[in-house]
């Protein structure tokens, strides 16, 4: 009893502000697809939407992009809303432009085009933290039997002898299963999608879990180069000190959050998006985004996934010195 009231008093706010899913370049809610088509030019040849929802985000303009949002309170709203206040936080994310609402109610945000600018970029997708639900989903105890089904169909061997036995799993149970099967866990992060000059995109990389895949994967995506880790290294320690410093995520959890990263021939851009289950914390609650997470105690390892992707990186970028003597 003690623990679902945790998990609800984390996510106080999502009843009344509703959030959505997201992850890479899908920002909040899918955009209306008739929204995109009557509003919007059309799709240049050089952009990408590297996971998420077909059509959820689209260009609008010259370095910017449109999400549709449930309206003025939508919690990815008020997120960016007090992010751009912060001095902090508002160099973490894309520079956000505004809501507006269609003639017809339709409400959309106006971003940063983080694609905006590069030539034929490499772009990788890494979801953060050690979770990506939030505690309100998973505070239901029901033993659910598809569920089981859905576990059992990936590794018949995960559930336990009693499990077996009841045939039904809860879904914190299913839902930790499937942050256990990538990185997420033992490293606060896990590398989500990616997308290579010349190749087509892989958007679905969460078995890629060991240090040595990952620090393989880094290094394919960086094409060997120094540069790049060097570049992606100073703006993840620069993103990771703004955000010790800033009050937005000193107040809020941050749950399935993206580091997004863009580069080409000539620059490096590297960026923290997706905030729509940014929740503000009950006033008596803190949290240091390093420690587990365990229900009720708010916890998702935002800044525990900075340290182990730089330290990651750092032995990428060391490897590649001693490969080239």
């Amino acid at each position: 009893m003690a623990a679902s009231l945790g998990a609800s008093r984390c996510d106080l706010t999502a009843s009344w502000m509703g959030f959505w899913h997201g992850n890479a370049l899908e920002l909040s809610a899918p955009a209306s697809p008739v929204l995109l088509e009557r509003n919007a030019p059309a799709i240049p040849s050089g952009w990408l939407q590297l996971s998420g929802h077909p059509k959820s985000i689209a260009p609008v303009a010259n370095g910017i992009v449109r999400k549709r949002v449930t309206g003025p309170a939508d919690a990815e709203v008020l997120a960016y809303r007090l992010l751009t206040l912060d001095s902090h936080a508002a160099k973490v994310g894309p520079k956000f432009l505004g809501v507006h609402q269609t003639p017809d109610g339709e409400h959309f945000i106006e971003l940063q085009d983080l694609l905006h600018g590069f030539v034929d970029p490499n772009v990788m997708d890494i979801k953060v933290g050690f979770r990506t639900f939030s505690e309100n989903e998973v505070s239901n105890t029901t033993l659910r039997e598809d569920l089981y089904r859905k576990m059992v169909a990936v590794d018949p061997s995960a559930p336990t002898p009693e499990e077996h036995q009841r045939k039904a799993i809860t879904k914190l149970r299913y839902m930790l299963f499937r942050e256990n099967m990538s990185s997420s866990q033992e490293k606060g992060f896990r590398i989500e999608a990616l997308k290579m000059r010349g190749s087509s995109p892989v958007t679905d990389m969460k078995t890629v879990k060991t240090s040595h895949e990952i620090a393989g994967t880094i290094a394919h995506f960086v094409n060997r180069r120094k540069s790049v880790v060097k570049d992606m290294l100073k703006r993840l320690r620069q993103m990771r000190s703004l955000i010790e410093k800033s009050e937005f995520f000193q107040r809020h959890q941050v749950v399935g959050s993206s580091i997004f990263i863009v580069y080409d021939d000539q620059k490096v851009g590297v960026w923290l998006i997706d905030f729509a289950k940014a929740l503000p914390l009950p006033s008596d609650v803190r949290v240091d985004h390093r420690r587990r997470w365990a229900l009720g105690n708010c916890e998702e390892g935002l800044l525990y996934g900075f340290d182990e992707l730089i330290r990651t990186l750092d032995d990428v970028y060391r490897s590649l010195q001693t490969n080239r003597r």
